[in-house]
């Protein structure tokens, strides 16, 4: 099984910069979030501290400042964050958490006929598989 990628929040923002910049300083996050996730700095490098011990982020020393670089993937990280969130609040169906986002929200025409795609492109991928 993958490992667990519990992300808070304010974690998740920081990996957003870590993956669209590759790598950055503290400075160079704090800089970047988005305003409704702005923290002082001391927080962010104290985030990045946890972050790291969870092993999503490590560190390289430049100079003195520490340049931190994700060590997971986005998609690693959502896999393990909507597996949990499955189990949590469904028990584990997958079709109650399917129903449930299809029934709550607001989903337009090229979004249910994109959702289709994927079905059609999953089952075909199965009778393959069966085959």
């Amino acid at each position: 099984m993958e490992a667990s990628h519990r992300l808070g929040e304010l974690q998740f923002a920081i990996m957003r910069v870590l993956w669209d910049a590759g790598e950055a300083t503290v400075a160079q996050v704090h800089e970047t979030l988005p305003v409704d996730r702005a923290r002082a700095l001391t927080t962010i490098a104290t985030m990045l501290t946890k972050m790291e011990k969870k092993g999503v982020v490590a560190h390289r020393v430049d100079g003195r400042q520490f340049v931190y670089h994700p060590t997971v993937t986005e998609e690693q990280v959502t896999r393990s964050m909507v597996a949990e969130l499955t189990d949590r609040l469904f028990e584990g169906d997958v079709t109650a958490l399917v129903s449930h986002l299809l029934t709550e929200g607001e989903i337009d025409p090229g979004e249910l006929r994109r959702l289709r795609r994927l079905i059609a492109e999953r089952q075909d991928e199965e009778r393959h598989d069966a085959n």
